[in-house]
Formats: structure tokens, C-alpha cells, sequence
């Protein structure tokens, strides 16, 4: 994998917003979770460094575990009182809802009634096996916040419309610690491509460390077994491109793709191959329809970026 192409993103200025367009609130921030596995205090504080960062544009949410809640109050309440404007205004959570979901609602609303020290949960994130419990859940959750069900990919079709019909959102596991939790390109398209027909925007979570599909360990062990993990921009630019109308088979491709030299930012946007979006249709499917992913390493994807020159 080189960067030869990346490289000329810095010569025109309409490119850099091409490269916003795609990056801005991409990351949720998810320290807590495997393979990086930190306590509050460390996730609490790091979130709290990447909003101060030259990057925070491309931070979004801090997730945190419904029943971690009280744990978060107390990491946050331990940090240094700013002596700035700088950072984040508003923390926003995202957060995970538990096996009790009615507990967990009446824990989110009053959270949210107390506005934790600038900290407000935005979106709940719940894991889901049938459309029945997608229809039965959304029936207690807040109309308010946005919504996001895990939903099994060997049902994805049934429970998109499910969640079509909710009006809300969709989430999809990318990876994990083991190969056998990164499903098949085919399986991502056709979930992205079923929340395009739908009108349902979606997050991704897991394994996707990386812009550009490629071999990495799936943890930070030095004895971790390695395999091909999903790119974070081969994702995301499937899904805008799937938005925009492209062939199922060459979404595929794009999703397989890893040379750098195949992706092109300039004037005119963002090209892979023969294939364009321009930024304003990039800005759009990333507003109102690839939302984010979820990662335990912020430092990871950005250093990664910045060897791409794309930063």
C-alpha cells in the first residue's frame, strides 16, 4: 500500500473539503471496549485530550455502557477544570442499553435531566435479534434521541424494514478480536445497501481501526493472530456511493479495495478508479446517512490518516 495518491489531496483546497466531507465526527470514541480495554478514568481523559486536539473535528461521541454511567460521572467530575474554551462545549455520549432496558431508559432520562457537567447522551446503541424486539423496544425508548439497533446480518433484510418502520437506526459489527466477527464484504454491502433502499441511516462498530482494508493484528497482543480487516474510507465511500446509486458488485470491489493508489481527492471530490461523489454528495450521505463507527483508538485511525497524507 502506498500514499503516492493520497498525497496530492494537499494541493488543492477543494479537495480538503472533499476529506472533510468524509471525515468530520467519523469517530466515536470507544476506549472502553476490546482490544484497548481502558478503565473510565483513562477513556474519560483521553476523550477529553482528542477534543482539545487539531483533530476534535473528526471526534464524535464518547461510548460508555449504560450501567458505567455513575462510574463516567465520577471520571469526569475528577478532571482538571479547564482553564480555556478550548475542547468540547458539550460531551456527547452514546450509549449502550443493557439486558433490563426499561432500568436503563429511566437511567438515560435522568441523566439527561441533571446535564452532567456539559455531558449529554445523544444516542442509545442497543443489540437486537428479531424485528419483534426492534418493533417492542422502540416502543419504550425516547422518541428524543437517536436510536441505533445491532441488528443480526443473517435477518439484516426483515429487521431494517423493522427499523424503517420505527423511524430509527441501524448498526453493523465490522470485527472483532477473532476472524470469524469480521463478516464478508458481501454481507456489509448488502446491509448498507438495505438501509439505502430504507431510508436508514446506520453506524459501524468494530475492527475498523484502518482507512483502507488491510492485514493487521485484531489486538494489541504481540502474539494476536492477524487477518484482513474492513477500511474505515472503503466503508464509508461504499456507502456514499451506494446512496448515489452504484451496482451492488462494484460496491464489493470498492470494500475489497486495498491500494491506496485507487483513491483520488481533488477539485472535483473523491474518485475510486472511474467512479466519483462530489463533496457535496459525500457531505450528505455522511449527515443524514453513514453516520459514524465506533473505535476503541482514536490515536490509531489518525496516525494512519496522517501517513496517507489525507491529514
Amino acid at each position: 500500500m502506498t500514499s503516492q495518491t493520497f498525497q496530492t489531496v494537499r494541493n488543492s483546497a477543494d479537495a480538503v473539503d472533499a476529506v472533510g466531507a468524509l471525515l468530520r465526527d467519523l469517530i466515536d470514541y470507544a476506549g472502553l471496549f476490546p482490544p484497548a480495554s481502558l478503565d473510565m478514568a483513562s477513556s474519560v481523559a483521553n476523550y477529553d485530550t482528542y477534543s482539545r486536539s487539531e483533530w476534535s473535528w473528526i471526534l464524535g461521541r464518547l461510548v460508555v455502557p449504560v450501567a458505567r454511567l455513575t462510574e463516567f460521572k465520577e471520571a469526569l467530575a475528577g478532571l482538571p477544570t479547564p482553564t480555556s474554551v478550548t475542547g468540547f462545549s458539550n460531551w456527547r455520549l452514546s450509549v449502550l442499553v443493557g439486558s433490563d432496558v426499561v432500568a436503563d431508559i429511566a437511567h438515560v432520562r435522568k441523566f439527561n435531566a441533571r446535564s452532567v457537567r456539559r455531558a449529554v447522551i445523544e444516542s442509545l446503541e442497543v443489540k437486537v435479534a428479531s424485528p419483534k424486539e426492534i418493533r417492542q423496544l422502540s416502543g419504550i425508548t425516547p422518541t428524543g434521541l437517536r436510536v441505533y439497533f445491532e441488528v443480526p446480518l443473517s435477518s439484516c433484510g426483515e429487521c431494517i424494514t423493522a427499523v424503517a418502520d420505527c423511524g430509527r437506526r441501524a448498526k453493523i459489527r465490522t470485527g472483532g478480536e477473532t476472524a470469524d466477527k469480521f463478516p464478508a464484504p458481501e454481507s456489509v454491502v448488502e446491509f448498507i445497501r438495505l438501509c439505502a433502499a430504507a431510508n436508514v441511516p446506520f453506524k459501524a462498530t468494530a475492527g475498523l481501526h484502518h482507512p483502507l482494508r488491510s492485514v493487521h493484528r485484531f489486538t494489541y497482543q504481540p502474539d494476536s493472530p492477524s487477518g484482513v480487516m474492513h477500511g474505515f474510507v472503503n466503508v464509508f465511500l461504499a456507502a456514499a456511493f451506494l446512496r448515489a446509486g452504484m451496482e451492488t458488485k462494484l460496491a464489493v470491489q470498492l470494500l475489497e479495495e486495498q491500494s491506496a493508489d485507487a483513491f483520488h481527492f481533488d477539485a472535483d471530490g473523491v474518485g475510486w478508479r472511474e467512479h466519483r461523489l462530489s463533496p457535496p454528495e459525500i457531505a450528505a450521505a455522511r449527515r443524514s446517512f453513514a453516520v459514524s463507527f465506533g473505535s476503541c483508538s482514536f490515536t490509531e485511525p489518525i496516525d494512519d490518516l496522517e501517513s496517507l497524507r489525507l491529514l
